[in-house]
């Protein structure tokens, strides 16, 4: 009788146990649930973007893949938006993003965008061959429809129903919503045929720029052939030791399109402005080379990059890989550079030619692998600040602010010439360009606002300080 008493009473212990636990499970599971269900309404409503990227006090790392895919938005579409870039791939990158942000604000279905296959490097290469196409259209199907192509009703024999437009450059969300947005009454497609810097640095809604921020860091995701050779090649470059980045942007095309011929021959100057006329695009002809070196708008030559190096305190031991294309003026032209620094590398010294050649006469495919190096290297110097050095210095500031040294070249230029007529001595060369540059390192600031002139002000894409850590302490007026 006492046995089957005890036995009763465990019994109803255990039972006991049993129900406890499982009302605890209930809970946890209902409070897990509730969160993700609050934090997914809450992108849905564009506020929340600060809680799902943000991880430990820095934005998440750079291509990271979804775990689970968001919850599609569900909106009633004003019609589709197709888009051709215009550029390199770091300029089509940031008018990528500014896209996807622009059909969010108007509720537009996206088709994936074109790249730029009609520009000086006649790159023939596809969004697809570029970046992931599933983990774009996916990790973004909380924001917009992305779509791969028109429906075949849209074709161009209806041409019709398709508009075909420019927007105007660094415009703001009124500009869309209030001239833009209209045009979808008549027309159901708009394709915008340029779309490079058509949406403002300043003044934007901060869940706008939170989501440029989304598509550049975290959609934008490379092929896994292009991730995977940059990383072979990162590990590969550190089995020696930590690295700087010198982003050289000697290269013919930008020269041409600048007008900046400092230290080339006459033939090679007159060469590089008959390119220049080649090209209608590149609207300004007649260049005064000297003029804009001084005023800090040239590449420095690679020359003058050496004497910066080593001012700067990088010794000869120093390894330096080289992100660029081919230096104009070939091997010979770097000779003095790898004089004062013989441990200097490209991608091409680095893995066999069959691992690179599936690459070659894709310049924007070489330049996503430069890009990849670039952001992982321990230092970053560009010597010229076009649109890959300005997306690589933004990417640094959102992996924690990793050094990028980013050269004056205004007064650079004024040290150098002084240097060279011997009117200061090295030392005192030397220490200019320190003094210059300490407090010039891609550390945390507010981006530099000019009112009615945005090409003068800090770009968006390098310092998106609303999606870094001690972002409210940038006020915008």
């Amino acid at each position: 009788m006492v046995r089957g008493t005890r036995l009763r009473v465990c019994f109803s212990a255990v039972l006991c146990v049993i129900l406890v636990w499982a009302c605890v499970w209930q809970l946890v599971s209902f409070d897990w649930l509730w969160c993700c269900s609050r934090d997914a309404n809450a992108l849905r409503e564009g506020s929340a973007l600060d809680s799902t990227i943000f991880r430990n006090g820095v934005l998440s790392g750079l291509n990271e893949s979804p775990v689970d895919l968001p919850s599609p938005r569900i909106y009633r579409s004003n019609g589709y938006l197709k888009v051709s870039c215009n550029g390199g791939l770091n300029q089509m990158r940031s008018e990528i993003c500014d896209m996807v942000a622009i059909a969010r604000l108007l509720n537009l279905t996206l088709v994936l965008p074109e790249l730029d296959k009609r520009s000086f490097w006649a790159d023939p290469s596809n969004f697809g061959d570029i970046f992931d196409v599933k983990h774009f259209i996916d990790s973004l199907r909380d924001e917009v429809r992305i779509i791969k192509k028109l429906p075949k009703r849209f074709s161009d024999i209806n041409s019709s129903h398709i508009l075909k437009m420019s927007p105007i450059s660094w415009s703001d969300e009124k500009y869309y919503v209030n001239q833009i947005l209209p045009l979808f009454n008549k027309y159901k497609v708009i394709h915008f045929n340029k779309t490079d810097a058509r949406l403002a640095n300043n003044g934007i809604n901060s869940t706008i720029q939170k989501l440029r921020c989304k598509v550049n860091f975290h959609a934008l995701k490379f092929t896994r052939e292009i991730e995977e050779l940059g990383e072979k090649l990162v590990r590969l470059i550190r089995k020696r030791w930590k690295f700087v980045a010198l982003h050289l942007r000697y290269e013919m095309d930008m020269l041409a399109f600048s007008g900046c011929n400092h230290g080339c021959s006459n033939k090679e100057a007159e060469d590089l402005k008959k390119m220049r006329y080649a090209y209608p695009w590149w609207r300004e002809k007649e260049i005064d080379s000297e003029t804009k070196r001084s005023q800090g708008l040239c590449p420095l030559t690679p020359e003058e990059s050496s004497l910066i190096l080593k001012a700067l305190g990088f010794d000869n031991h120093t390894l330096i890989y080289i992100a660029a294309g081919e230096t104009f003026g070939g091997e010979n032209r770097i000779k003095t550079l790898r004089n004062s620094f013989p441990y200097i590398v490209k991608k091409e010294m680095l893995v066999e030619p069959e691992l690179l050649r599936k690459f070659q006469n894709h310049s924007s495919q070489m330049a996503a692998i430069d890009f990849i190096i670039s952001v992982a290297s321990d230092v970053f110097i560009p010597t010229y600040d076009g649109n890959m050095a300005k997306l690589v210095e933004g990417h640094r500031r959102y992996k924690g602010y990793k050094k990028s040294i980013l050269l004056d070249r205004r007064k650079l230029v004024g040290f150098l010439d002084l240097y060279e007529n011997k009117t200061i001595s090295w030392d005192q060369f030397a220490k200019d360009v320190r003094e210059t540059h300490k407090s010039n390192i891609g550390q945390e600031s507010c981006r530099k606002v000019v009112s009615n002139k945005p090409k003068e002000e800090d770009y968006f894409y390098s310092n998106p300080y609303e999606c870094l850590v001690n972002s409210n302490e940038c006020m915008i007026s």
